[in-house]
């Protein structure tokens, strides 16, 4: 998906709020099992920006949470793309509509270069997700850390 006229990564982490998407990262996964991690990949993006989401997904090890529940929210500054994928277990609950609907949102919000919101948006709505149908069980644990990854 199309976003923002092109940026270098640094100015665009500058633009965004981590120390407030990572607290709301903790707040979703609070009610929840499922994990979800933002990642913003740094230089040119060689190819679609679906498929470096499901390879950073697999390279984080999101596939190894126990139920399947983990959701990546991917970033492409440079090439003013982004994909947000879920697991096999994640899938099974929601249709494609919800991640269009999810997708339209946070074009909205990077179009008028709200970076930080857009992220917020994508995290609360996935931790709504996430919590209704996966919700945090007691010997539930952080499978996976509270950071905006980059490479």
């Amino acid at each position: 998906m199309a976003l923002f006229g092109s940026m270098r990564t640094w100015e665009f982490l500058s633009k965004l709020d981590s120390k407030r998407l990572i607290e709301a990262i903790q707040q979703a996964e609070a009610k929840t099992s499922g994990e979800i991690r933002v990642f913003v990949k740094r230089g040119p993006l060689p190819g679609d920006a679906l498929v470096a989401a499901r390879k950073n997904f697999h390279e984080l090890g999101m596939e190894k949470t126990k139920q399947r529940n983990g959701v990546l929210i991917f970033v492409a500054p440079r090439a003013r793309k982004f994909a947000v994928i879920g697991d096999e277990g994640v899938h099974q609950k929601c249709d494609e509509k919800y991640w269009q609907r999810l997708v339209d949102s946070m074009r909205t919000h990077f179009q008028k270069e709200n970076f930080t919101d857009a992220l917020l948006e994508a995290v609360r709505r996935t931790g709504e997700l996430l919590a209704k149908h996966f919700p945090k069980q007691g010997d539930d644990t952080n499978e996976l850390p509270d950071v905006v990854v980059g490479t």
